[in-house]
């Protein structure tokens, strides 16, 4: 009977515990297209939206979406990999990849915020 209780009273603490929601700039990432990139920097303008990303020396900008969310009136974009780089010659700082607001679907000086984790590059 005590070790019904243990569990019963375990079950209750790990039902109550805090949730973790996304905060409110966050978007979900599994319904969009192919896989969260990583990015080395990014800057957002007026009108225009600029990221670092790795390259083994062949990515160009086709193989990334710049997928928008929109949150009331500010906007998140994710960057992410459709297709592959399969090159053996890595470019250490990354390639730079520029959207347009207006290729985006936003007004410029829109609110943006960037989705994507950082990556530092590597050690030389």
């Amino acid at each position: 009977m005590k070790r019904l209780t243990i569990i019963i009273a375990g079950l209750g603490l790990a039902l109550s515990g805090c949730a973790l929601l996304p905060s409110a700039g966050a978007s979900r990432t599994a319904a969009m297209p192919g896989q969260l990139e990583p990015i080395h920097a990014a800057a957002i303008t007026r009108d225009l939206a600029v990221f670092w990303v790795s390259s083994n020396g062949c990515t160009d900008k086709d193989d990334l979406s710049a997928v928008v969310a929109r949150h009331g009136n500010t906007s998140t974009i994710t960057v992410r990999r459709l297709d592959q780089d399969l090159c053996q010659t890595p470019v250490a700082e990354g390639i730079e990849v520029i959207w347009s607001f207006e290729e985006l679907g936003l007004t410029p000086g829109s609110r943006v915020s960037v989705n994507n984790p950082y990556q530092l590059p590597p050690a030389t």
